[in-house]
């Protein structure tokens, strides 16, 4: 079934929403658009049909943008990996603040005006890639909603030297290999996935340009971290460790947060979703004292790597999650980064029973964030928003809160 509709807002998750009443029983039909620009007017073919919503995908455009551009890559529509490259920077921008703003007034109920977006470079600013291999050993990124590898040459997202690395890759016979997952740092590693036995994945890929290789079990040949520059501290991390690929824009994020939260001097600070130190080191240059909370032993042992290359001794990894953590005394600060599904109900509790003076809250999704900043808000001021864009031409929309206690 195909439909002429106008797109009228961006939703996350790729889409533009429009509302018809000629597609639905009811007055109002909603349908989620991939491939529509807000404003535009299209025409799409419906893939999907729910009672009260449908999902359908552009097929011509009628009236177009002004935000429209020519996509840079060659396998863009066929590849999942990136969603907007048809959207000019600047729209893609707009269009993420606009969403962060919607689901803070919608499911939080808050009113909120947004401090600017902190952005960076939007292609070539990737230090980590996550590649699958298929089955005939050709390197690349599953068909979005598939396990079919489209095969690349390279990928106009990552920094120049891991396209160098998975052109000299595609030169090789990668079958039996599922997983190459590529760090960039001071050096180049990687997280190799598969079933051989690691005297044969070291053959397979030895002299493509890596430092180290690590493997799913957890053994490693050559050195198995990578050194970056975190703002003048060495910051070293393991493939096994996240770290944010967008490296360039952490080192902005990071350092708008110690610059926001002075003066520290004689604060102590949480951090409980602590990661390798990405923000709990910095702060610790300031802070009286610093607690680390991390659950990944990897994360834990480069954390305790960094502080030790910097000389910092106030600054405390204590391996636990974040639900688990007992922390008896008080902290002036917590550092809140959770995963996807936002905090906890034990971790929101233990955060209102801590009561500290400040809250930053990072967050990877915006539904999540607006219910959690909804519940914080019974205690603490939203003293600021902005949309932070870790991850250009695709949906993902990040985002930074400061909230303070009444």
């Amino acid at each position: 079934m195909s439909l002429i509709i106008k797109a009228q807002a961006p939703v996350y998750g790729g889409y533009a929403i429009a509302r018809d009443s000629r597609f639905d029983s009811q007055p109002g039909g909603v349908v989620f658009i991939k491939g529509a620009i807000p404003d535009e007017i299209v025409e799409i073919s419906i893939s999907k049909k729910k009672r009260d919503y449908s999902i359908g995908a552009v097929t011509n455009v009628i009236e177009t943008s002004p935000y429209r551009i020519n996509p840079p890559c060659s396998v863009f529509g066929a590849c999942g990996g990136c969603h907007f490259q048809f959207i000019s920077y600047e729209r893609q921008v707009s269009m993420k603040e606009e969403i962060l703003l919607d689901s803070v007034r919608r499911i939080g109920k808050m009113e909120a005006q947004l401090s600017p977006a902190l952005t960076d470079r939007d292609y070539n600013y990737r230090y980590r890639g996550q590649f699958k291999v298929s089955q005939k050993g050709e390197i690349g990124f599953y068909k979005e909603g598939t396990r079919e590898v489209v095969p690349i040459e390279e990928c106009p997202l990552m920094i120049k030297e891991i396209n160098r690395i998975v052109r000299e890759l595609n030169n090789r016979k990668l079958s039996g290999i599922k997983e190459i997952h590529i760090s960039c740092g001071d050096a180049v590693n990687a997280l190799i996935k598969s079933k051989l036995a690691p005297e044969n994945i070291e053959g397979i890929i030895n002299g493509a340009g890596f430092s180290g290789i690590a493997f799913e079990t957890g053994g490693s040949t050559g050195r198995d971290y990578i050194r970056l520059d975190l703002n003048g501290l060495q910051y070293t991390v393991t493939p096994w460790s996240f770290f944010q690929a967008h490296w360039d824009l952490n080192r902005k994020v990071v350092e708008l947060i110690v610059n926001e939260l002075q003066p520290l001097e004689c604060l102590k600070v949480l951090d409980l979703y602590a990661g390798a130190g990405n923000f709990s080191l910095p702060l610790a240059l300031y802070a009286s004292t610093v607690a680390a909370v991390e659950e990944n032993s990897y994360a834990i042992e480069d954390g305790q790597r960094n502080a030790k290359l910097n000389n910092i001794k106030n600054c405390k990894f204590i391996k636990s999650s974040a639900e688990k953590f007992r922390g008896h005394e008080k902290f002036d600060v917590i550092i809140l980064d959770p995963p996807r599904p936002g905090l906890t109900g034990d971790v929101m509790k233990k955060v209102i029973d801590l009561s500290p003076k400040k809250i930053v809250y990072i967050s990877c999704n915006p539904a999540t964030l607006a219910r959690d900043l909804k519940r914080l808000s019974e205690k603490y001021n939203l003293d600021s928003l902005r949309m932070i864009d870790f991850f250009p031409n695709t949906y993902h929309v990040e985002a930074l809160a400061f909230m303070s206690l009444r």
